[in-house]
């Protein structure tokens, strides 16, 4: 009996390390991020991914971080390196969590970056692809602020591009604020709605 209850006690210490081994790491990779050690944070939230292939999050935030260093970016061979190494940890993520509207609107951003950096090469071949994103992840999370707020963001961009006001996406945005400053998440890591940045997304949008 008392075998047992040893074999038992090592079992669980033992689950209970390894679920802080992935604590730490995600931890130490966002303080990485914070402190704009972009690669590394993206190394180590791929090595997570590697330790714990089974999670969605720690490739999510591998690609997040790779795609957010590559706007700005004036080589275009750096820039698909880093967005087919972006596509790479989304496709990871993607196959832990199929029809997540956090991994689908990461795409939409994804194609962004490519827009971004030549809008002529890539507006035309992304930019429907970029609205039915977010249209399915409308679908599937109406209510998901980080969505909206993407998706308003998406539209203001192309009013812009085409010379058209932004002002009629204004309210969508103050929507994504009011949700997201609602929104309670009980799931460790989950992505947080960013309320300082969307409030500088409505600044913006008001112009």
């Amino acid at each position: 009996m008392k075998k047992s209850i040893l074999i038992i006690a090592i079992f669980i210490a033992t689950g209970i390390s390894a679920q802080t081994k992935y604590q730490k790491g995600m931890q130490k990779a966002f303080g990485l991020w914070e402190k704009g050690n972009m690669t590394e944070a993206s190394q180590l939230f791929e090595r997570v991914s590697k330790a714990e292939p089974k999670k969605w999050m720690p490739a999510y935030y591998a690609a997040t971080v790779e795609i957010l260093s590559s706007f700005g970016l004036k080589d275009e061979t750096i820039l698909k390196a880093k967005l087919t190494k972006a596509q790479e940890f989304l496709d990871v993520a993607k196959s832990n969590s199929e029809n997540n509207p956090e991994i689908i609107i990461t795409q939409a951003l994804l194609n962004l970056g490519y827009i971004a950096f030549d809008g002529q090469k890539y507006g035309m071949m992304l930019s429907g692809e970029t609205s039915q994103l977010y249209a399915k992840a409308l679908q599937i999370a109406p209510n998901n602020p980080r969505v909206i707020l993407g998706n308003a963001e998406w539209n203001m961009g192309s009013a812009r591009f085409f010379g058209k006001s932004t002002k009629p996406y204004c309210a969508e945005i103050k929507r994504a604020i009011e949700l997201g400053k609602k929104e309670k998440i009980e799931i460790e890591f989950y992505p947080k709605f960013m309320l300082e940045r969307a409030e500088n997304v409505l600044k913006q949008c008001e112009k």
